[in-house]
Parts: structure tokens; sequence; C-alpha cells
């Protein structure tokens, strides 16, 4: 694996939420939210990348549990498409389905109440994206489904 930073999104109308990686791709730790239609939306995207200097981004590909693509996939690809605008880097499409709720029940069985845990469950939906991104990355040199390469 090549060493050096990830990035992920977690893609939500409201909130985005955003993990990234040690350089070793050991670890994924949720870093912000970022709110979706902020005017500093694209400020905000430029300051992450250039703070952590990412090799890719992961980005969670919305979909129905029976594989077909939710209504929610346009609005991640147009997302998608202003990551690319700031950043020539790989974007890797990861199928996010269950993260959410995965998320949410992994803050409940931390002690972390409903309200609390709305701040955070984008977040942790990030790093459940990035850490799918870092096991596909190490079984086979790259996550699977690129959006840009």
């Amino acid at each position: 694996m090549n060493r050096g930073r990830r990035i992920a999104f977690d893609y939500g109308d409201v909130r985005i939420g955003v993990a990234v990686s040690d350089p070793e791709a050991i670890l994924a730790s949720p870093v912000s939210n970022l709110q979706s239609q902020s005017s500093d939306l694209i400020s905000e995207l430029r300051e992450l990348i250039k703070e952590y200097q990412p090799i890719y981004f992961a980005i969670g590909s919305p979909s129905h549990l029976n594989g077909n693509p939710s209504a929610k996939g346009e609005s991640v690809k147009e997302f998608c498409t202003l990551v690319r605008s700031l950043s020539e880097l790989p974007i890797y499409l990861i199928d996010e389905r269950l993260t959410t709720v995965s998320a949410a029940r992994s803050l409940q069985s931390a002690g972390i109440n409903s309200k609390a845990a709305k701040e955070k469950i984008d977040g942790a939906a990030a790093v459940a994206i990035l850490e799918s991104a870092m096991a596909s990355e190490k079984l086979s040199g790259a996550p699977s489904k690129v959006f840009f390469p």
C-alpha cells in the first residue's frame, strides 16, 4: 500500500461527514462535519486537502439494499464533481449501505445518547467508508469503484 493519508466523505444533503487516515492507512478518524449548503464549502474542502494532502478520496456511494442506485446518488455525483474540480487525485466510490445504521449502533453501544450522536454520526459513517476503502486497498491494491481515475 502506498504511504499517505486518505480522506473519506459521507455526503448528506445537510451535513458531510469527514474522516482521514493516518499516513500508514492503519487508523481512520473522524475529523469534522461540513455543512452541505454552506457558502464556505469550497474553501473548507480546499483547506482539508491542503492540511491532509491525501493520496485519494473515498466517497460513500448510496444504493438500495438490492444494489440498485438510490435517488441520493445524483447529489453524490455532483459532490464528486465538486471535489474533482479542486483536485486531480483519484476519487473512489465506496458502497455505503448500512454505514449510517452501523455508525448509529456503535455510538449507541458506546453510551452516546441520540442527541449527541446526531452530531457524531456523519463522522462515524465517514470512518466506516474509509475503513472499507482501506480494506479493499489492502486486498487488491486500490478501492474498487473509481469515479474519477
